[in-house]
């Protein structure tokens, strides 16, 4: 089974709760809600290239404004390939993680 690494499940799931306004400093900064780390640009751009690569986004480029300095936004949606992924992702967790106790409480004890 080809699964997806952890940093291209929490973009995934970035650009799926974000829909219309996943562009690239937008999905940076629900990475670091999501995980409460800060994040370099950098650190999301190679793994959504490699997404985009393998058909889980497309991109769309929208036009370029002025008050941005005219460059365009490159926006990113989830293929049907992607939505599968995330599917089955989420299955591999309910399924890795059943059985397992509230370790917080685990190891207070």
């Amino acid at each position: 089974m080809d699964i997806l690494s952890r940093i291209e499940e929490i973009l995934l799931l970035a650009v799926w709760k974000l829909k219309d306004n996943a562009y690239g400093i937008s999905v940076r900064e629900q990475v670091e809600r999501d995980t409460g780390a800060k994040w370099m640009s950098g650190a999301i751009y190679a793994p959504l290239n490699r997404l985009k690569k393998n058909g889980y986004v497309r991109t769309l480029q929208a036009k370029g404004s002025a008050e941005k300095g005219g460059r365009p936004r490159i926006y990113y949606r989830l293929t049907e390939l992607g939505k599968n992924k995330l599917a089955t992702i989420q299955e591999v967790n309910q399924s890795i993680w059943t059985g397992v106790p509230d370790l917080k409480k685990e190891f207070k004890s």
